[in-house]
């Protein structure tokens, strides 16, 4: 079996990967001038490799074994679709849900060959994608509750450093959560078919995340820290481990769910909190028109690719 085109599918879905999603883990930390997008895209590669490697087996099993009845073309097509669609919304500095993209590509090729689809697991997934950054938003205003109850009577100098450790092991988780479920979803596909086994995906997806995330995630990296609401260390640090904790969490229960969306409603939910006035609710719109739109957007372009090559055989 020829294994090059599903190998060159995931190996481009990592990529588009790491062009979009080095603003989840690092995003706040550049956001607040923590961390320079440069060194940031260095501490997520080691991350990556080690969440898929050691954490993200369960993810795998859901998105390659459970979702759809899996061959060459579909992979192949669905993986393509899914990266092309998460290059241009970065190019277009828009967060998008390479989940989305990945899952609803895979269920439309399938839909286009006829292939059995397993609709409970579909189900689970969509509720996870709904309720994971609502979690998330709840979790990171709860947190910023209890840090500014708990550290308000601290010097200010002291929780400023306290607070840049936190934050980059906020950060950490994320990355750390970046391999186990997101890189773990986008190569889920081509390991489940027999592409490449768990630790070929991580190094080599790992290092084409690395490609994606230096030479074109400063788009969105800046755009998450920076374009929901202004973020300091302090309220940086609740969106950040609120999101992180919230996606390791659905990790663990096997579920492919968005680190982009889990930040941006930690993010949200801080700037809520604050107050209305700092929150900027046309780039949130816009957000939530991509996540209404990718996967439908992601269905019907897999469905009609895979519909034509059927049809050109």
């Amino acid at each position: 079996m020829d294994f090059s085109l599903p190998l060159l599918a995931a190996f481009a879905i990592a990529f588009a990967i790491g062009s979009n999603d080095t603003s989840n883990s690092f995003g706040v930390c550049v956001g607040c001038g923590l961390l320079t997008i440069r060194r940031a895209i260095y501490l997520l590669f080691i991350l990556v490799f080690f969440g898929l490697h050691l954490g993200g087996s369960k993810v795998l099993h859901t998105v390659g074994g459970e979702i759809v009845e899996l061959n060459e073309v579909i992979v192949s097509i669905s993986l393509l679709v899914s990266s092309a669609a998460i290059v241009t919304a970065n190019y277009l500095r828009t967060p998008v849900s390479s989940h989305q993209a990945i899952v609803m590509s895979l269920i439309g090729s399938a839909f286009a060959l006829g292939k059995d689809v397993d609709v409970s697991t579909v189900i689970k997934i969509v509720l996870s994608w709904i309720v994971s950054p609502f979690g998330a938003l709840i979790f990171a205003i709860a947190m910023y509750w209890f840090m500014e109850k708990s550290l308000s009577k601290r010097p200010p100098l002291q929780v400023e450093r306290v607070l840049r450790v936190l934050l980059i092991i906020g950060a950490s988780i994320i990355g750390f959560n970046t391999g186990a479920n997101e890189l773990a979803t986008a190569l889920a596909p081509a390991v489940w078919f027999g592409a490449m086994n768990l630790l070929e995906g991580a190094v080599f997806g790992s290092m084409m995340l690395f490609l994606g995330a230096w030479f074109v995630s400063v788009r969105v990296a800046e755009v998450v820290g920076k374009g929901i609401t202004a973020l300091d260390p302090f309220s940086g640090f609740a969106a950040q481990f609120a999101a992180g904790i919230t996606v390791l969490i659905f990790t663990f229960l096997g579920m492919p769910v968005s680190t982009t969306y889990c930040t941006v409603g930690a993010i949200t939910g801080v700037g809520l909190y604050k107050g209305l006035s700092g929150v900027k609710f046309a780039f949130i719109k816009r957000i939530v028109a991509s996540w209404m739109l990718t996967p439908a957007t992601a269905f019907i372009a897999s469905f009609a690719i895979t519909a034509l090559y059927q049809l050109a055989l």
